[in-house]
């Protein structure tokens, strides 16, 4: 966990306040300024359609006033009079030359086209009828065919004056708009322009790119709303849309388009030079909140390292007392209490000492005495003459068995003084550890039919000190042995390998452990239900384990059963290391009769 020291947290607070205001003051100033640029986009935007109409609407009266001349002219009459379509196609060139428009269409009095003039290919004679029937049937201003879109006029050729009826044809002009006037457009409403057609873009003055994002826009009429956001690659723009044309015909607009990030470019130089003043007041306040706090936490860095001086034990670390402030007052208080608490733990360590010292001194001379009346007794008896051969034998294995029970306690007390560098570690097989160790336990009469099964899984080798493993599985084993029943008792220990580490566990259908000793099952000289029992056992069994860096635990217990795992971590190969002054380990026998548990 990260440990966060006190200036550390005023210089947070200090940056995360100035981070803070200058974020707000950032924020605020951009939607302020954001919010009058939209609305001076807005405005541009309505002011540009209203430009718009006004040059829609003098182009209109321009083509319509050319439409009415060409519909008086003589010649247009009397080319009309022909009835024959190759004649007007022929002779109405000059006529169309004349207007300057970029469509010219005649067509009779029944609405067939005769006549087709136009500035690009591509518009041929079969869409300009469809279109002429459409805008006779609708009054349709309109006209749309192989991408080009032209504005038309549509004006009836009399023979004579109007009032008579005496009608002769059609004629009709029209303006194309194509890239150009989308320029000119563009430049009269201060942006970009797109005509649609339907849903289909026909000229633009957007790049290809933005024109296919724009395409996949559904921008509709937004003659009474407000104008629509919409991203364009990695542009910003507000558009609007204009709807121009009639209502029942197919549907043509104009959207302009104006930029959002290019009008708001120049908040940018407004945000860094507010990140700059932020930073700036940031540095200036974290070096003032620096030399000020140095004042409050010094005395606390002083108090602190001498209570991670106690920690480790050290009471005679000099603290800075001097002040009469409140961390003074502390550091004096804590200074006091250090001196008390030394001189209790002094007493508490003095008593401990003594009473271990007295437990240990009475079991081991209960045991010993135990142990040395029973080979004093047996020694009597063998003085005896009228002794047969056998009663001399039964009583020289018990006085073996006491000194064994003897040597046993003594290699148990010597084993707490050693460390683990008395580990004589050898290459081998932890399986033919715990078989030597079950055929030490078998050896007894006592065992002897008690079945103990062995398994294995994977590979179970490693560097271990295998005498002093050998002991502990020994401990465990009988303990397991003398917990179950004769009869009906069972023992299966299976050793797995790890991914770095040898699992051992040994399981047993037994007693259990009795609850009185369950939470101090591995301290030394705890001992419950056995004649002859020293208490050490378990405690040998887990410092042998702890010197091999493993772990042992209880890992169930009832009075179903108990299973006991070890887990040994595998380690390099290591040079072995003997103390001086201590002997080769011994492996306890049969009859040995030691107490290596603390079951009942």
């Amino acid at each position: 966990m990260v440990t966060v020291r006190l200036r550390t947290k005023f210089l947070l607070s200090m940056v995360l306040i100035s981070a803070g205001l200058t974020s707000l003051s950032l924020l605020l100033v951009r939607q302020s300024v954001q919010s009058q640029v939209r609305k001076q986009i807005f405005s541009d935007l309505r002011n540009s359609v209203s430009t718009f109409q006004s040059f829609q609407q003098a182009q209109e009266i321009t083509l319509s006033h050319s439409a009415d001349l060409l519909a008086d002219l003589p010649n247009l009459r009397a080319l009309m009079t022909t009835n024959h379509e190759a004649t007007i196609q022929d002779g109405s060139t000059p006529l169309w030359q004349l207007t300057g428009s970029d469509l010219f269409v005649l067509a009779s009095r029944t609405g067939k086209v005769v006549a087709l003039h136009t500035n690009h290919p591509g518009f041929d004679q079969e869409m300009a009828q469809s279109s002429l029937t459409r805008s006779l049937e609708r009054q349709e201003r309109w006209w749309f065919g192989a991408n080009h879109l032209y504005e038309i006029f549509l004006k009836p050729i009399y023979f004579g004056p109007a009032a008579a009826g005496r009608l002769l044809g059609f004629l009709v002009i029209g303006q194309e708009i194509d890239q150009r006037v989308a320029a000119q457009i563009g430049r009269v409403a201060g942006g970009r322009v797109a005509f649609y057609y339907g849903d289909a873009i026909v000229t633009s003055t957007l790049v290809p790119a933005n024109q296919s994002d724009l395409r996949a826009e559904k921008l509709t009429s937004s003659q009474k709303s407000q104008p629509m956001s919409v991203e364009l690659g990695r542009e910003r723009f507000l558009a609007t849309t204009l709807d121009l044309s009639s209502p029942g015909s197919p549907s043509v607009r104009l959207t302009v388009l104006k930029s959002y990030d290019e009008a708001t470019a120049f908040l940018q130089k407004i945000n860094r030079l507010l990140l700059a003043l932020g930073l700036l007041a940031v540095l200036i306040g974290s070096a003032l909140v620096f030399f000020i706090s140095h004042t409050f936490t010094q005395p606390l860095f002083s108090l602190l390292a001498g209570v991670a001086a106690l920690e480790r034990g050290d009471f005679a670390y000099a603290l800075d007392a001097g002040g009469r402030d409140e961390v003074a007052e502390l550091s004096r208080a804590f200074d006091r209490m250090r001196e008390s608490l030394a001189r209790t733990q002094q007493n508490l360590l003095e008593s401990e000492r003594l009473a271990t010292i007295g437990r240990m001194a009475s079991s081991i001379s209960h045991d010993l005495r135990h142990s040395l009346a029973a080979i004093v007794a047996n020694a009597e008896f063998l003085c005896e003459q009228h002794l047969s051969p056998g009663q001399r034998e039964d009583l020289y294995q018990e006085v073996r068995t006491a000194v064994g029970r003897m040597t046993e306690l003594i290699d148990s007390l010597l084993e707490f003084s050693r460390t683990s560098a008395s580990l004589r570690p050898t290459y081998g097989s932890v399986r033919d550890t715990v078989d030597a160790a079950t055929e030490t336990v078998q050896s007894s009469p006592q065992f002897r039919d008690l079945p103990i099964a062995v398994r294995e899984r994977g590979n179970v080798e490693g560097w271990f000190d295998h005498r002093k493993l050998e002991r502990a599985f020994f401990n465990l084993l009988l303990n397991a042995c003398e917990s179950v029943d004769p009869n009906t008792g069972h023992v299966e220990v299976v050793i797995t390998e790890l991914q770095a580490a040898i699992e051992i566990r040994i399981t047993d259908n037994g007693r259990g452990i009795p609850g009185a000793i369950r939470t101090t099952l591995f301290e030394p000289f705890i001992s419950q239900g056995k004649e002859n029992g020293t208490g050490l056992g378990l405690t040998v069994v887990q410092k042998i384990v702890q010197d091999h860096d493993g772990e042992i635990v209880v890992e169930r217990t009832s009075q179903q059963g108990t299973v006991f795992r070890i887990t040994l971590p595998r380690p390099a190969p290591v040079v072995a290391v003997s103390e001086q002054g201590t002997g080769e380990d011994s492996v306890p026998t049969a009859q040995a009769g030691v107490d290596s548990s603390k079951r009942s």
